[in-house]
């Protein structure tokens, strides 16, 4: 067994410290050690975007990330994306309200995705959005509805809609 190295990472605002193998995806550390389920593992090998969250503003894949790369970063996966426990973030009322999701597996690296994408292009183009949505896959919706979510949230996210 490798020696465990110890972690030390802010997650959602909050210190979260533990303990892995150098080995230890920043996903598993996630899940397991800051108990953030909303990453989710899809395919483990960076394709299908559903592990995606925002390291230091950046959205990436964190199955990709052995977990002492992210040693000392700031990381908000989709249970940290909104402002506190009683409101939704745009994002996530706009997939909401636009039916932008189905089971609901792909969503929370959806979320992550678009609001990164948003913060990025604020007032996308309808072949934008789809471009800045094809790193993440969905096999339930069609992607009409994260597309209209998108459109959506950036409007209320530019103040243009509530």
């Amino acid at each position: 067994m490798a020696d465990q190295i110890p972690l030390s990472m802010t997650v959602n605002g909050r210190t979260s410290r533990g303990l892995g193998e150098p080995r230890l995806t920043l996903a598993d550390f996630l899940r397991e050690q800051a108990h953030c389920t909303g990453v989710h593992l899809g395919c483990e090998h960076g394709v299908c975007g559903s592990c995606t969250v925002l390291m230091d503003g950046e959205a990436v894949r964190s199955c990709l990330l052995f977990a002492v790369q992210a040693d000392g970063a700031d990381i908000t996966t989709v249970e940290g994306l909104a402002p506190d426990d009683e409101t939704l973030h745009p994002v996530q009322e706009a997939f909401r309200d636009c039916h932008g999701l189905q089971c609901g597996f792909c969503t929370p690296g959806f979320v992550i995705s678009v609001a990164a994408f948003l913060e990025a292009n604020p007032d996308p183009s309808d072949d934008e959005i789809r471009h800045g949505i094809s790193g993440n896959l969905c096999r339930c919706t069609g992607y009409q509805g994260i597309v209209a979510a998108t459109r959506q949230a950036a409007a209320v996210m530019k103040g243009n809609e509530s």
